[in-house]
């Protein structure tokens, strides 16, 4: 069996390595499953570039934090484009308890102090994906006991900028990879700013258990997320990983 860790891709080096890092520590769970790192925009190789060199059955784990277009247009039309007749895609990492518990960590080791809190997230034009974010930020808010609110960074709105203007906030990252969504957090004036989630312990058991729940019907595609008809992909950046950095 394949696992396909599909990201976003980014031409940022250090998100990159984000990603190849998490998909080590997974090969480091899972000894006797071949993982392999794939992306949906921006880097190559995509999900259909790596399925059309996986023989047998293979499960594709979104490394997004929301269902937005990505997960529910993108992800599966690269499926159906590769031809590969044995896959399953398995829901994407948010809004998972368990990432937000490590939210919540990143947060106090930033130095949180009781402040309210800024959840960040990358926004997006689908309301699915903005109401996944909003179910996030109600489980922070449960475990941090103080008021939080949906900042983000682009397309949606509030941004997060304009919510931290002359207040005093926390800004809690519901992000995965540092880049250029995380510098605009980092600046925007918070008195605490924690870092992304990363490849944290918390996202590698995360991705475990997406792989391992996953059922693949025999000799059948398994799409729980519709699919639009594959459009042409537009010429991508290597991100192929070197020396650590994609």
């Amino acid at each position: 069996m394949t696992l396909v860790l599909a990201a976003h891709g980014t031409r940022d080096p250090a998100g990159s390595q984000v990603i190849h890092e998490l998909a080590e520590r997974v090969r480091a769970r899972l000894s006797d499953v071949d993982v392999r790192v794939a992306f949906a925009d921006v880097c190559s190789p995509s999900v259909s570039d790596v399925l059309r060199t996986v023989d047998g059955p293979a499960v594709v784990v979104p490394a997004f934090l929301a269902s937005g277009y990505h997960v529910r247009v993108d992800i599966p039309a690269q499926v159906r484009e590769s031809g590969h007749r044995q896959t399953i895609v398995t829901d994407p990492f948010g809004p998972s308890p368990s990432l937000v518990a490590v939210v919540h960590e990143r947060l106090v080791e930033a130095g949180w102090d009781g402040e309210p809190v800024v959840l960040a997230a990358a926004g997006s034009s689908d309301s699915r994906a903005l109401d996944d974010v909003q179910r996030a930020a109600r489980l922070l808010q449960t475990r941090v006991r103080v008021p939080v609110e949906v900042g983000y960074v682009t397309t949606a709105s509030p941004r997060v900028t304009d919510l931290v203007r002359d207040r005093r906030l926390a800004i809690a990252a519901w992000l995965l990879a540092p880049g250029l969504f995380h510098r605009v957090v980092r600046d925007a004036g918070a008195s605490v700013a924690a870092e992304p989630i990363g490849a944290h312990s918390g996202a590698v058991e995360l991705v475990v258990r997406r792989y391992r729940n996953a059922y693949l019907p025999t000799g059948a595609v398994s799409l729980p997320l519709s699919f639009a008809t594959a459009t042409q992909v537009p010429a991508r950046s290597p991100c192929a990983q070197d020396s650590l950095v994609g």
